[in-house]
């Protein structure tokens, strides 16, 4: 997949998620597949540019190009500036935020709510366009609501104006996401397009993916909660595209060696207080797939210090590994 005069290869990429994909969590899935890991979005409210929250949204030192960093606001000429920014900061790819349907994004009718109005996306997609020289790339859903699906027009419109791909999640803002993915709309908008689209929503398998891909035609799949826990599926989906095969799946050990591995980093990343906070929303996505993870969890979350969280998560993922093979 071509964004620009950037290869995706392969044409998986980690979707943006708000409180997600943070700096570790990308190298992570980079590491283990994905083709692409798009920033957290990043607000282009001016005045939030030197908090805390921003500083780390788009620290990108260290990352495997292209950096993609994803934006969200309404206003053109500050999205345009805010796009600039991260172009001196390091931005390979800049991505626009039309997706997300968060209350409180769209009560700022930034997000999906920016879907209502056709005239402001062009407005907004002209500008940032036109300020920067790096590829521009937009992210959508089906429409703002089920009798509402304009993201055909939308669609069209991103590539009038000079938008190099497009992702579209197929629900509309008012599912969030509840329901199930329909993928009707994304292929009606592939047929009618020439850039590159990527198709959301749902994809949480290999079998899901070929299944995707063969059904709208899209040149790419994002993945966005299925790799939550499971940053593997990349791989996993990557080789069974190419070989029709599955890989082994991980074992207990190998799970807890790649939690261990993510809790390092976020230690690092945060800071001991909040890098163990943080980790635990990741731990229960790693562990709630394995037998006694309910205890486990009521038990490490419990734990303050990062040693302390490591250990007990060391120590339980042995003793899945050894229960596993005394069942053998």
């Amino acid at each position: 997949m071509k964004i620009g005069k950037y290869e995706i290869s392969p044409a998986l990429g980690l979707a943006p998620m708000a409180g997600v994909t943070d700096k570790p969590f990308r190298l992570l899935c980079r590491r283990m597949g994905a083709g692409l890991a798009t920033s957290e979005m990043t607000s282009a409210n001016p005045k939030l540019r030197g908090t805390r929250k921003s500083a780390e949204r788009l620290d990108h030192l260290g990352e495997p190009g292209p950096i993609s960093v994803q934006i969200a606001g309404t206003e053109p000429e500050q999205m345009a500036d805010f796009a600039r920014y991260n172009v001196e900061h390091g931005a390979g790819i800049i991505d626009i935020n039309m997706g997300c349907p968060a209350k409180k994004v769209c009560k700022a009718w930034a997000g999906s709510a920016l879907m209502r109005d056709e005239g402001l996306v062009e407005a907004i997609l002209r500008a940032v366009v036109g300020a920067v020289d790096i590829p521009v790339t937009l992210k959508i859903r089906t429409g703002w609501a089920a009798d509402r699906r304009n993201a055909p027009l939308i669609a069209r419109i991103a590539e009038d104006t000079g938008i190099k791909a497009l992702a579209v999640h197929g629900r509309t803002r008012d599912q969030k996401y509840q329901g199930e993915a329909e993928y009707d709309t994304i292929a009606a908008i592939k047929q009618n397009l020439s850039i590159p689209v990527w198709a959301n929503g749902d994809v949480d398998s290999p079998e899901q993916a070929r299944y995707v891909l063969d059904y709208t035609r899209a040149d790419g799949l994002l993945i966005g909660r299925a790799a939550q826990g499971r940053p593997w599926i990349f791989d996993e989906i990557r080789h069974y595209l190419d070989t029709g095969e599955h890989l082994p799946e991980k074992s207990p050990a190998e799970v807890g060696a790649i939690l261990i591995e993510h809790l390092e980093a976020l230690h690092a990343f945060y800071g001991d207080d909040r890098g163990v906070r943080i980790a635990r929303k990741h731990l229960g996505w790693y562990a709630k797939a394995h037998p006694g993870s309910e205890a486990f969890l009521q038990m490490v979350n419990r734990l303050d210090g990062p040693a302390c969280q490591i250990s007990a998560t060391r120590d339980y993922f042995s003793q899945v590994q050894t229960g596993l093979e005394r069942a053998a």
